[in-house]
């Protein structure tokens, strides 16, 4: 079965780090690339390790994703 997953990638100093929104799993890599592959792969391990998890994807909607502005001074 395929799932689709949220992540967001953020900048970080010395590279990005990857974060499944929907599982909490957390990765890193030197580029946006391999930010990604690891992430997969951590999250293919996570997954292995805790198959409460993927009952938990099957059931699982998309989350909403969106902005919010500020002012601040």
């Amino acid at each position: 079965m395929t799932h689709k997953l949220t992540i967001v990638i953020n900048k970080e100093k010395k590279g990005y780090v990857a974060t499944s929104v929907d599982l909490g799993v957390v990765s890193q890599g030197k580029t946006i690339e391999e930010a990604q592959n690891n992430l997969k792969e951590a999250v293919e391990l996570y997954l292995e390790d805790n198959p409460r998890a993927k009952s938990e994807l099957r059931g699982a909607s998309a989350p909403l994703v969106t902005t919010l502005e500020l002012k601040y001074t």
